[in-house]
Parts: C-alpha cells; sequence; structure tokens
C-alpha cells in the first residue's frame, strides 16, 4: 500500500456507558460540594503541586465525572494539601476534603 504521508488516528470519543461511576457517586455522599465545580481551573492555576509533579486537580474532576478512574490512585498520591486550590476556589469547593474522600473510596472500592 502506498505511503501518502499521513496515518488514521485511533478513535477518541468515550464511551460513557463503560464508565465507572462508583467513585463519583461515593464522592457526591461525602463531598456534595463537588457539584458546585463548573470548570473555572482556578484550582489548577495555583496548585504547588502541579507545579512540581504535574498534578491537575481539574483534569482530576474531569475523569471523575467520566468514569474513567484508570490512574486516579497515582494522580491522588501528587496532592501536597497545601490548600491553596481551596482558597481561590469562587465556589467553594472543598477541594482537600475531595482529595481525602477519593482516597478512602480507592480503599473501599478498590
Amino acid at each position: 500500500m502506498p505511503d501518502f504521508g499521513y496515518t488514521i488516528l485511533k478513535d477518541r470519543q468515550l464511551d460513557l456507558d463503560k464508565g465507572d461511576f462508583r467513585y463519583l457517586a461515593f464522592v457526591r455522599t461525602f463531598e456534595p460540594s463537588l457539584d458546585l465545580c463548573f470548570g473555572c481551573g482556578a484550582c489548577t492555576g495555583t496548585c504547588s503541586a502541579g507545579n512540581f509533579t504535574g498534578f491537575n486537580i481539574r483534569q482530576l474532576h474531569t475523569v471523575i465525572r467520566r468514569g474513567d478512574t484508570k490512574y486516579l490512585k497515582a494522580e491522588i498520591k501528587k496532592c501536597m494539601f497545601c490548600g491553596k486550590c481551596q482558597l481561590v476556589c469562587p465556589r467553594g469547593v472543598n477541594l482537600r476534603n475531595l482529595i481525602l474522600t477519593l482516597n478512602k473510596a480507592i480503599e473501599r472500592l478498590g
């Protein structure tokens, strides 16, 4: 087959029917302020851990809502619990408690 200089990329669509939403349900039970988040990114912009480790709490929030929790455990360990994200959140989301609740969810749900 001739090489035309391009390749067909892998499909990137999300199948939300296959997502694992147990973590989202668990977190919503113990930290209802999660539903107030509208994804402005202020938390990520001030994150100390983000400067050193590439931690992105906004992306973590998106991943939980989509049910794609493959790398959740590794990402949560990057958080330094400094609290800057919580101070700048315009909606008052308790982000430190969110991380702690996600740790509990990982322990209980596997």
